[in-house]
């Protein structure tokens, strides 16, 4: 048994155990695949133990390797804490946008604070936009944030780091007395007719508004006009009950007095959330938080795919490491 196994080894092997997919994991360490590979099988041989089972659909752990996923968590957080008892100094404040005080962003941030030592410091910053977000991310105004990665211009991708979170279903703000209000789920056909607000004339949230005229392509339902950016949950509510507008939403929204939220189903239209950040940052909330995200997706099953009448474009699907059957389009 060797005493001296490199922590690249075990950062590959927690990588692929914790995503099961060679793919997502070599995105998240930032190397080829064939490399993050060859790591996997250096360790396999050290170890004299096989840790996964592979298939061309699905990659598993092995007894031996759910034995070891503990040992080598420790082993790397131990490194990590000496690191960081001879770092220079204390890491500075980490902004992080979440975008409204709800949902998956938020529940991500509010876990990793209670996780990390009072010294690391993770401020929130409540504008929703990616696009919008990736300006600010680029300009080193903003160090995290969370939305639709494949929404982003190439460019501004290349320059951001990325990790899948969650495929939220799409849902749909109604009021109360609005005839499909009573459904506790409304098909997507059913929308046919209606007139749906996506942000449209929001320059900070195009990612979402081409996303939703995606969705409604070809199904009759229209876009509602642009309007101004709104900011602030408080701003949203009020604005959203004097249009009487339906809005497209997720599941986990603001509440609107008066108005009511109903998952979309036939199929369920999925919201691609990753967590960006600028390339290159290295800060103890970073690491945090990703962290936090994967163990609360694994808990929560946020990358499994609801059945299999769902919906999701192309590029989205490749971004968040999802297999083809139910995509649709571009």
């Amino acid at each position: 048994m060797p005493y001296d196994i490199d922590p690249r080894l075990l950062r590959a092997f927690i990588a692929v155990a914790e995503e099961l997919h060679f793919t997502r994991a070599a995105a998240r360490l930032y190397v080829a695949q064939q490399a993050l590979s060859r790591d996997v099988r250096r360790l396999e041989r050290e170890l004299a133990a096989q840790l996964f089972v592979r298939s061309t659909r699905q990659v598993t752990l092995t007894a031996e390797g759910e034995r070891l996923l503990p040992y080598a968590r420790r082993v790397l957080a131990a490194h990590e804490e000496l690191a960081a008892a001879f770092r220079a100094e204390t890491a500075r404040p980490l902004v992080v946008d979440v975008g409204a005080p709800v949902g998956t962003a938020y529940r991500v941030l509010a876990e990793a604070r209670r996780r990390v030592p009072d010294s690391c410091e993770l401020v929130a910053r409540f504008h929703g936009g990616l696009t919008g977000a990736a300006a600010a991310l680029a300009a080193g105004r903003l160090d995290v944030s969370f939305g639709r990665f494949a929404g982003l211009s190439a460019p501004a991708r290349a320059g951001l780091g990325h990790q899948p979170v969650r495929l939220e279903p799409m849902a749909v703000l109604l009021r109360a007395d609005h005839p499909l209000a009573g459904a506790a789920a409304v098909p997507l056909g059913r929308l046919a007719g209606e007139t749906l607000y996506a942000a449209a004339g929001n320059p900070h949230t195009v990612e979402w508004t081409d996303l939703a005229a995606r969705l409604f392509a070809g199904r009759g339902i229209a876009m509602a006009e642009p309007f101004p950016e709104i900011e602030g949950a408080e701003e949203s509510v009020r604005v959203v009950r004097k249009h009487g507008w339906s809005v497209l939403a997720s599941t986990e929204f603001i509440e609107v007095p008066g108005m009511v939220l109903r998952p979309v189903v036939d199929p369920v239209p999925l919201s691609p959330v990753g967590m960006v950040w600028r390339r290159g940052l290295r800060h103890p909330g970073l690491d945090a938080l990703r962290a936090t995200a994967r163990e609360l997706g694994a808990r929560e099953g946020w990358l499994t795919l609801p059945g299999d009448d769902w919906w999701l474009p192309a590029a989205d699907a490749t971004a968040m490491g999802v297999a083809a059957a139910g995509v649709e389009g571009p």
